[in-house]
């Protein structure tokens, strides 16, 4: 249930947290639509009329425009965006996202239509007809079987084969929240053993350019990296995980020291990854940012 949203105030505070912490990217994410919560016209929409926007993509935009000021790089995952929403949002954003989840009917979407599988391919169809980097995802663990992973990871491949704009797939496993166990029975937390099956089939059905990444907070990654898991996504050392704020991120600097004992290299990459850095695949207005903080192989330029 949504019933407020941030305020440009603290949104500002935490890109100056973030910029000073040196993060480059800064993640917008709201979900399923506010204007579909029942709450939104009381509570939340009350709050965006005040602050002189009639739609939450237009206060969104506002605020990746702010994040580059700052210096960082925006990033919208927001629920099923329109192609028009798309496309009003993808100058000012270095990539975008939407997790698929599954292609399965579940009972755990049920009655939610933001999570139908149509409508988020529809959208992951359209940021590639924009050419806009994408991130996509499994969520593992919410009443799918192994035959939907697969049928999940062809659809996204095939969105690919077309469109060749998704940079990497996030393979999530479920974790449930305080309180949260019980309450729809389909949704178990998955095993390791699920996990490394996933990201087999993953390695197995996608292309290399695709990266596989897993929620270094939410799982051991050096036990996982062996199967083909070659991201960990944004960590952060400003926020907590705002999707799952029990599970605590792990220090930067421990992970890297961790991974290098174990002779993995560790690189820092944007939010757009290397090679659609080095193809100018990202909003015309990220370029200026992209070009001051990238490295010639497109990874996060080092002192």
């Amino acid at each position: 249930m949504l019933l407020a949203m941030m305020t440009e105030e603290e949104v500002i505070l935490i890109l100056k947290r973030g910029a000073e912490a040196g993060c480059t990217e800064s993640l917008f994410a709201f979900g399923e639509s506010p204007e579909q919560d029942p709450n939104f016209v009381k509570r939340f929409g009350e709050q965006l009329n005040n602050a002189g926007f009639k739609t939450i993509i237009e206060y969104t935009k506002h605020l990746c425009r702010l994040s580059l000021e700052y210096g960082l790089l925006p990033h919208v995952n927001g629920g099923v965006l329109s192609f028009d929403e798309l496309k009003m949002l993808a100058p000012l954003n270095a990539s975008m996202g939407l997790m698929l989840e599954t292609t399965a009917p579940i009972s755990a979407h049920k009655d939610c239509p933001g999570k139908n599988p149509a409508a988020r391919l529809e959208m992951i169809e359209n940021a590639g007809k924009l050419k806009m980097p994408f991130t996509t995802g499994l969520l593992i663990g919410i009443g799918e079987s192994r035959s939907d992973w697969v049928n999940s990871l062809q659809a996204i491949q095939r969105l690919h084969d077309r469109y060749g704009h998704i940079q990497e797939i996030i393979l999530q496993n479920y974790t449930p929240n305080l309180g949260q166990e019980n309450r729809i029975l389909d949704l178990r937390p998955p095993t390791k053993a699920d996990m490394i099956d996933v990201i087999l089939l993953t390695k197995n059905t996608l292309t290399p350019d695709i990266s596989i990444q897993v929620a270094p907070n939410l799982l051991p990654p050096l036990e996982l990296i062996q199967y083909g898991v070659t991201d960990l996504g944004g960590i952060s050392p400003v926020t907590i995980d705002y999707i799952n704020p029990e599970s605590a991120w792990p220090k930067i600097d421990t992970l890297k020291n961790l991974l290098n004992s174990k002779g993995y290299e560790f690189k820092e990459r944007l939010p757009v990854h290397p090679h659609y850095v080095k193809k100018g695949w990202y909003g015309a207005e990220t370029k200026e940012l992209i070009e001051k903080l990238a490295d010639a192989d497109g990874y996060r330029k080092t002192e």
